[in-house]
């Protein structure tokens, strides 16, 4: 079967088409026909090597697709289900072996790619905002990289939960969809000398109660220089690298502050918590309380474009890596 491999950590450029040997399912674990697999930062990192994963791996951490076969003690899921699964390596490929209690039924309406495009990131913001920071009606949040596809995720829960949203973002276009997902405010980003201030000066003179930060090293200083006494920095990712070591003592002289860097594994590590976030998730699409919006679709020979435009901030919304696309149709 055909499926993307990376024999060592790089750039974009590592990402290599390959044939490989059809999987086989060990006990406890189905194999999935993968119909489209969504494109995260997760994969730059495990590509990078910043989470290193055993060479040679094929990327992608969350796809969705149709269960062709099953091995031993399988009971959650059965030959023919419809399912998606986040955080298992390897969806860049035609075929998925997975382990069967990771997997999640998709419901009748819910299709292959709009599950593989919202299962990760719809998770994530579902316990951002409900677990890492619980947003209550009236607070003003800062979400960095708004126009992303876990900024508008994000942008929408919090005004759906009576937040108000400021937003960076880097472009006017990117603003006005910020905007459309309901932002009160949008901050070009590359317009500005000192964000903290001009956050300030969109909330009345005052610090939030929280940010929340995937973008990282770029944006951390500004995050916490943004936060009222006792505000909170929820720093979900590292888009732009790593945060440097630093001090403890900041947060204290910041105003005793709090910071939390989470991971969505942690969330979901029980098989009735994954479902029962999946499943708030589904309904969130349902109810249109979340759009989901798919930007770009790519063939497993255009694995490493998808990274590099996802690097490169040139798109919006989600971008899928859709083993059966052809060519030239992202």
């Amino acid at each position: 079967m055909r499926a993307i491999q990376v024999y060592e950590v790089g750039g974009p450029e590592v990402l290599q088409e390959a044939e490989v040997d059809q999987p086989r399912p060990g006990p406890g674990e189905a194999i999935v026909e993968v119909a489209a697999s969504g494109v995260n930062f997760l994969d730059v990192y495990h590509r990078e090597g910043r989470y290193s994963l055993p060479l040679p791996f094929t990327p992608g951490a969350e796809g969705a697709g149709t269960v062709v076969e099953v091995g031993p003690g399988v009971a959650d899921v059965a030959v023919g289900d419809r399912v998606g699964w986040v955080e298992i390596p390897g969806t860049y490929a035609e075929r998925a072996v997975v382990d069967s209690s990771r997997l999640v039924p998709l419901p009748d309406d819910i299709g292959f790619e709009t599950a593989a495009a919202v299962l990760l990131q719809g998770m994530t913001a579902h316990y951002l905002v409900k677990d890492a920071y619980p947003v209550q009606g009236g607070d003003t949040v800062l979400v960095h990289a708004a126009a992303g596809g876990m900024g508008l995720l994000l942008t929408q829960l919090i005004t759906q939960l009576g937040g108000r949203v400021i937003g960076t973002t880097s472009t006017t276009a990117k603003a006005e969809l910020v905007k459309r997902a309901g932002a009160a405010e949008v901050i070009l980003s590359s317009a500005v000398d000192d964000l903290a201030a001009e956050v300030r000066r969109l909330n009345g003179g005052q610090g939030l109660p929280v940010v929340f930060d995937g973008v990282g090293a770029h944006t951390f200083d500004a995050s916490l220089a943004s936060l009222r006494t006792r505000g909170h920095l929820v720093l979900f990712g590292a888009a732009s690298g790593a945060v440097p070591p630093f001090d403890p003592m900041r947060l204290a002289h910041g105003g005793s502050l709090t910071l939390i860097r989470p991971s969505l594994g942690d969330f979901i590590a029980d098989r009735s918590e994954l479902l029962r976030r999946a499943a708030d998730v589904f309904e969130w699409v349902r109810s249109q309380a979340l759009e989901v919006t798919i930007t770009g679709r790519y063939a497993l020979s255009e694995a490493a474009q998808a990274h590099s435009d996802l690097e490169a901030r040139r798109t919006t919304g989600k971008l899928l890596v859709v083993p059966d696309v052809e060519e030239t149709q992202s």
